[in-house]
């Protein structure tokens, strides 16, 4: 059922923007590349995932009337990078999972150095896309590119991965694990938004809030992540449910516990719909998508 806050018309925009994504992907991954490193790559990317990361960076530039081609590229770059994430985690030297949208990992798949060297293609990939030989101003590429490193490097997922599997075994506090799921996941999140708002016209005030926006989603995601992780099944999931708990890894739901949990993702989701009020842009479609991360099953 649609979240009465969000307009029947925010459905088509949707299902527009994910089969454009789609498409986008399906173009530029290539299948070609040798020894079946290109059937890996495509395996571990296309059909399949939520699509929040490119959903929010074309909101944003919607928002800022930005340059839909650079939306384009920069929303199928930060899912590249998203995927190539995934494959990487689900290696048995880090989260070793053998479950993901719904089918065996990509090592299962296709073994562990062939998912190594598809993680690896998949983030070349994503900074090739931003940085076409027309299309995209020269400035705005080296932008993007600046964004999206920084979210996925040590300040951010990278970072956030390597407290998260330091932190196995070990009880978190509350601000020290909001510190590591703002690298791990919220870093991209944020990205996305900023991301799309860097192919418009934004200034300062309305940049720092969608910053702010960005990092409240980012957080929020993580906190609905570990609420379904303990109330829904692998079915429902695409992923192995319980994963984290059977791992003793700190999550939400450990520190805080499942109702609080809640609680704080409803908070974040507020924080979020505030941001948008002081940004002062049209951005029905990024307040849509604030309640489409807080209220979603899977």
């Amino acid at each position: 059922m649609r979240p009465p806050h969000v307009a029947p018309e925010f459905d088509d925009w949707v299902r527009a923007s994910l089969a454009e994504v789609e498409s986008a992907l399906e173009r530029w991954v290539p299948a070609d590349a040798p020894a079946g490193l290109g059937a890996a790559m495509r395996y571990g990317v296309l059909d399949g995932g939520k699509r929040l990361r490119p959903l929010l960076v074309r909101a944003a530039a919607e928002a800022v009337g930005g340059d839909a081609e650079a939306a384009l590229r920069a929303g199928v770059a930060v899912e590249l990078i998203h995927a190539y994430s995934l494959v990487h985690d689900d290696l048995p030297c880090m989260d070793n999972d053998v479950l993901r949208r719904g089918k065996p990992t990509v090592h299962v798949a296709y073994g562990e150095a062939q998912a190594l060297l598809t993680g690896d293609a998949m983030q070349a990939l994503a900074f090739e896309l931003l940085t076409p030989s027309s299309g995209v101003a020269p400035a705005l590429q080296a932008r993007l590119c600046g964004l999206l490193a920084r979210a996925a490097g040590h300040a951010g997922m990278a970072g956030g991965q390597a407290i998260d599997l330091a932190s196995t075994g070990r009880r978190l506090d509350e601000p020290a694990l909001r510190d590591m799921h703002m690298r791990k996941t919220g870093a991209l999140l944020r990205a996305s938004v900023l991301m799309g708002a860097a192919c418009g016209d934004v200034g300062a005030d309305a940049w720092c809030a969608l910053a702010d926006y960005g990092a409240a989603i980012g957080l929020a995601f993580q906190v609905v992540d570990d609420i379904l992780d303990v109330t829904q099944p692998s079915q429902t999931l695409g992923k192995t449910a319980g994963k984290d708990r059977e791992s003793n890894k700190p999550t939400y739901v450990s520190v805080l516990g499942l109702a609080a949990s809640r609680e704080r993702a409803f908070a974040l989701r507020e924080e979020a719909l505030e941001a948008l009020e002081r940004s002062a842009l049209p951005a029905q479609r990024l307040r849509a998508l604030a309640h489409l991360v807080v209220d979603r099953t899977s």
